[in-house]
């Protein structure tokens, strides 16, 4: 009995000393999440791993979480994580993932391999975050109005996946596991040496800060704004079919992605793409994507 209760005074005590530790950190005081919240969600513990792995990175720096941009139609956009350094603006994704993964950098959904047991495997397929963090640079750039200033752009995996085949070809982005961020940031600063002065970076922070606190209803409307783009997506407002994500194999819009009703050719509904930003609303069975197995890599370059 004396063991267990000494097991039990030691447990509670490295659980108190953790998260003492963690309400001392920019990311407890910028957020108000509690240690038992981020440690129960996945979303919010893979934001704070990312965060954590940049903690030791030398320089100046500042960071700033769940950023409520504003879009010039009124809705917001949600960046996970900005680090503010002198070498830069460094813009993250965190994906919070296990299995394998695979995707090319302009491919519309990129997809996730999961063992469903006997040797089996289950795919899932997710809007391709480097499309997705180009919808927050593009706001965060317009918010800023500073055309001088250097972004970056990285996506954050979890060291739970493997990033099997990843295709980056235009050298404008990062994809990494959560144990390579520091070191592409790292290479990146040695490449590019700095840009924006202390003074700089925090009159930057002064401008973001207040996108990071977002109160209840601002962002329980960015929820619902989310969901009812994805309703009017994935149903025909002709006939109620399912919507599908097709490309366009000749005409004007060659190439071009569009979503077309399920029910063709009896049903001729069609609705052009002019914002990628929607396509990750749509389900993922409605997804129609094809996967080439490239190499992997993992260099961190300018937006």
């Amino acid at each position: 009995m004396a063991i267990l209760l000494l097991l039990a005074f030691i447990f509670f005590t490295v659980i108190w000393i953790r998260k003492t530790q963690y309400e001392k950190t920019p990311y407890y005081i910028q957020t108000k999440n509690s240690w038992w919240k981020v440690h129960s969600d996945k979303g919010l513990a893979g934001k704070f791993a990312a965060f954590q792995c940049l903690r030791t990175l030398k320089g100046y720096k500042r960071f700033l979480f769940n950023l409520y941009v504003p879009k010039e139609n009124g809705e917001t956009t949600e960046a996970d994580l900005v680090l503010l350094h002198e070498s830069g603006i460094y813009v993250l994704e965190s994906k919070n993932y296990s299995g394998w993964i695979f995707g090319t950098e302009t491919q519309t959904y990129w997809t996730q391999t999961l063992r469903s047991g006997r040797g089996k495997a289950k795919k899932e397929q997710f809007y391709n975050p480097i499309l997705q963090n180009k919808g927050h640079l593009k706001w965060l750039q317009s918010f800023l109005a500073d055309q001088t200033l250097p972004f970056y752009s990285c996506i954050v995996f979890s060291d739970h996946c493997t990033l099997k085949n990843i295709t980056l070809t235009s050298g404008k982005h990062c994809v990494v596991n959560q144990s390579g961020l520091l070191h592409a940031v790292r290479q990146n600063i040695g490449k590019t040496g700095p840009a924006l002065s202390p003074a700089r970076i925090d009159a930057l922070y002064t401008k973001l800060y207040p996108l990071t606190q977002a109160d209840a209803a601002q962002k329980a409307l960015h929820i619902k704004n989310i969901e009812q783009k994805k309703q009017s997506i994935t149903s025909c407002p002709r006939c109620g079919g399912k919507l599908i994500l097709r490309t366009a194999s000749t005409g004007s819009r060659q190439g071009k992605r569009f979503i077309g009703c399920s029910n063709y050719p009896g049903c001729r509904y069609i609705q052009n793409l002019a914002d990628s930003e929607d396509l990750h609303r749509l389900p993922s069975a409605s997804q129609e994507t094809s996967f080439r197995e490239t190499r992997s890599d993992n260099v961190m370059p300018s937006k």
